[in-house]
């Protein structure tokens, strides 16, 4: 029997599988990628009497291969907050879905191990840009200022590591990541004993202040839109440049685009903080577009629909976003 962990390479993935992995310890094949690396379930060649683990990708993206799986025999457990569409049911699959605009997959991981590892948690949580749900568990654990920003840049730059069109462009490959932060069991000794955690944060910090120099194309009552070129630190930066937007701006949605030498673009949207819903309703709109209420993406947009876009940003923010799509909450 093989058992298979696969997980989103972004802050939020990694942190709930180590937080599973460190409550329940499993000798697993890891299956991961970049953030946008989101059909992972393609990847898992399972058979009978195997069992798999998925954690923070959508389940309706991963819906044939899923249901291969399941035909198959292979047990599996599925933890996510993305769009998930309708959920099977069958006798092998053990669903924890929550698509809540408060939640992520590091938040159902630590409610489902009851708060075992719950600085893990804060970190991927603050990596998500979920900063209240990541300050209210922070204070529960009587952390005091210093020590939540230590765990909030922890995140940040865990997340920062996910985003690039191609993973030669990021500092440390997601599967190399987790396993350099499995052996510690607090995220406190991982920042004070790992020089990769000092890289992430300077070159994350370097890339912002190059983002920082951008200006919108695109300036709407709703929202911006802001084009970065076709450089690898564009693709790094896009989605934590996106959620710093959105935590400055809270009342406006927000989409950051980064070129590629194809003329297409790689996009990531972020609902107004104030209102987190409407991302993954516009996102779906378009080919290779999901994720959630608050923030979604879309890999690729071909540059001939950047104005149809942009007319669907407009429209899907104009009046404030509204609930497209019912929340799911599932532990069946």
């Amino acid at each position: 029997m093989t058992h298979f962990d696969v997980f989103n390479g972004d802050a939020d993935g990694i942190c709930a599988l180590h937080q599973l992995r460190l409550a329940d310890p499993i000798d697993s094949s890891l299956i991961t990628g970049v953030k946008r690396d989101i059909t992972l379930l393609d990847r898992v060649n399972a058979q009978r009497g195997d069992s798999v683990t998925v954690l923070d990708i959508s389940l309706d993206a991963n819906r044939e291969a899923l249901l291969a799986l399941l035909r198959r025999g292979v047990t599996i457990e599925y933890f996510d907050h993305h769009f998930a569409g309708a959920i099977p049911r069958r006798a092998h699959l053990s669903p924890h879905i929550d698509t809540a605009p408060d939640i992520c997959t590091s938040l159902l991981v630590d409610r489902h191990i009851g708060g075992q590892h719950r600085l893990w948690a804060i970190v991927g949580a603050f990596g998500d840009n979920l900063c209240g749900p990541a300050y209210t568990l922070a204070h529960g654990c009587k952390l005091d200022a210093e020590k939540i920003q230590r765990l909030r840049e922890l995140g940040e730059s865990l997340n920062y590591n996910a985003y690039a069109d191609d993973e030669a462009d990021l500092m440390i490959a997601p599967a190399s990541l987790y396993q350099a932060l499995h052996p510690y069991l607090s995220p406190f000794d991982f920042i004070a004993n790992e020089p990769l955690v000092q890289a992430m944060s300077e070159r994350r910090q370097h890339d912002m202040k190059l983002a920082l120099q951008v200006q919108p194309c695109t300036a709407l009552p709703c929202g911006t839109i802001y084009l970065l070129p076709d450089e690898a630190w564009a693709g790094r930066v896009r989605g934590i440049f996106a959620n710093h937007l959105t935590t400055r701006y809270p009342n406006r949605a927000h989409a950051v685009l980064s070129a590629h030498g194809s003329g297409a673009y790689t996009v990531s949207v972020r609902a107004p903080l104030a209102a987190p819903n409407g991302a993954d309703a516009l996102c779906r709109q378009f080919g290779n577009g999901g994720g959630r209420a608050s923030a979604a993406g879309i890999n690729p947009l071909p540059g001939a629909r950047l104005p149809d876009f942009i007319r669907a940003f407009e429209s899907a923010f104009e009046v404030g976003p509204t609930v497209r799509q019912a929340p799911t909450r599932t532990t069946e």
